[in-house]
């Protein structure tokens, strides 16, 4: 996985988790790009360098190594060789056909894709998604085009066959086709994406369906005139009704602090497992500069920390930006302690621990044991704001329900810990003038640690306790 993928996994998991939070019953789909002509391009080079893969009973024992060395050098061949080029386009079709070599080293493929991509998503902190790739909807791709034949929506065009929609045209002018099958024999990526929508809108779920009746498609903003077509194809054919909310959820890309694409020193596109490793090394090195005996050696509880700010500070950085604009990723900005940022955000959950700690007598060496709600009472302007605050909770997140931008969640917990800043720097809670008005503030602290607690949970990062 690569930092573009950064986005779609960490936005998906963020508005699921807000979503059933809500109430919705939701179903988290991890729509791998497993089909399609480079699968072909990678199927033909396993065919030259390692033709045991091709064989079910000993593709097992093949040894792949790194994937994307790889995927680099059928590249290099395809881009090279013309020959090589054909057969791999042909593999294609011979892989969506059922050829069984293709699909034995197309296995072997997934397989060891599988293996890497889970080892980022345990780090991300993502679970429930449920892998359903391109290839799942194969069998249902030749009833699409049929279903679209006939309906009269999809002709013969150039030899390939393509749907036409009102309001899409080339820069000429001319009709712009939507191809559902090449001319080669092949499917398009709008064919399983019209595909998806039968299956997820319209078989019933005794079949395997789900009958959804919202479903959000969270790609790039350069995948945007593919929706639209898309969605627009399958209305037309009677796919959907109105009842059902087919959504794109675009975002934009990561770029480096030149704003250029995020690219290593020689140009590379940017493994996310490295980027993720650096993040929590720079945060690690943060912590043990602060620490009271920098020689001293981490131990696995700050271990730990440090890859939860370091994890954190990546996914929140991502997150507190409006999806649809491109950002510059800067580990500086994202690890700062300052602004709109998960260390600031973690250390304010950790500040509250500590407040109610201290006023509470409650050892620092273990769990807070929150206090039981109280009466409030308000005697300082600043905790009418932090309760005016606090109570917009709700708004916010139907917001976030029906317009899908964590950003506003970010901005929300920002504005949360900023007003509790100013809540405790004008109201004493363990000197407070009364014992029913200490109790009263910590009330608030433990709802301000709850609010914080919550959507740092939508995001993903679990707080911490000391920091």
């Amino acid at each position: 996985m690569h930092v573009g993928h950064l986005r779609s996994t960490i936005i998906g998991d963020t508005l699921s988790n807000l979503l059933t939070f809500s109430g919705h019953d939701v179903l988290r789909l991890n729509h791998v790009g497993d089909w399609g002509t480079q699968f072909g391009m990678l199927v033909e080079h396993l065919r030259d360098e390692f033709p045991q893969a091709l064989n079910k009973e000993t593709a097992k024992d093949v040894e792949l190594g790194d994937l994307v060395t790889l995927y680099k050098a059928a590249k290099k061949r395809f881009d090279a060789d013309d020959d090589f080029k054909v057969r791999s386009r042909e593999g294609v079709v011979k892989l969506q056909a059922g050829d069984k070599e293709a699909l034995a080293a197309w296995e072997s493929l997934c397989a060891a894709s599988r293996v890497e991509y889970q080892k980022i998503y345990d780090v991300l902190n993502i679970v429930g998604l449920n892998e359903r790739g391109e290839s799942f909807y194969n069998p249902y791709l030749l009833n699409v085009i049929e279903d679209l034949e006939g309906q009269g929506l999809a002709v013969e065009s150039e030899g390939a066959t393509a749907v036409f929609l009102d309001g899409y045209t080339n820069r000429d002018g001319s009709p712009l086709p939507m191809l559902v099958r090449k001319s080669d024999g092949g499917f398009n990526y709008a064919t399983t994406d019209l595909a998806a929508i039968r299956h997820r809108v319209q078989m019933e779920t005794s079949d395997g369906g789900e009958k959804a009746d919202r479903v959000l498609y969270v790609t790039d903003a350069g995948q945007s005139q593919h929706f639209e077509m898309v969605f627009a194809a399958a209305k037309k054919a009677g796919f959907v009704t109105d009842s059902v909310s087919l959504e794109h959820v675009p975002f934009g890309l990561v770029q480096g602090e030149d704003g250029k694409k995020f690219a290593t020193r020689s140009g590379d596109t940017v493994k996310l497992k490295d980027l993720l490793d650096e993040a929590v090394r720079i945060a690690g090195e943060d912590m043990k500069s602060r620490m009271e005996n920098p020689d001293e050696d981490f131990t696995d509880a700050i271990a730990d920390v440090a890859k939860t700010v370091g994890i954190g500070a990546v996914k929140y950085a991502d997150l507190s930006m409006n999806r649809e604009s491109n950002y510059k990723f800067s580990y500086g900005r994202m690890l700062s302690l300052n602004g709109n940022t998960a260390p600031y955000m973690l250390y304010a959950y950790a500040r509250i621990c500590g407040i109610v700690r201290k006023a509470t007598d409650q050892p620092d060496d273990q769990k807070v044991v929150w206090p039981e709600a109280n009466e409030i009472l308000i005697t300082h302007d600043s905790e009418k704001q932090l309760i005016r605050n606090l109570i917009k909770l709700p708004d916010v997140l139907s917001e976030v329900e029906s317009e899908l931008y964590p950003n506003r969640l970010c901005d929300y917990l920002f504005e949360t810990s900023q007003k509790f800043n100013q809540f405790y720097e004008n109201c004493s809670v363990n000197n407070a003038e009364t014992p029913e008005l200490k109790a009263s503030r910590l009330s608030l602290c433990t709802v301000s640690a709850a609010t914080i607690r919550l959507l740092m949970g939508f995001i993903g990062i679990d707080v911490v306790e000391r920091l």
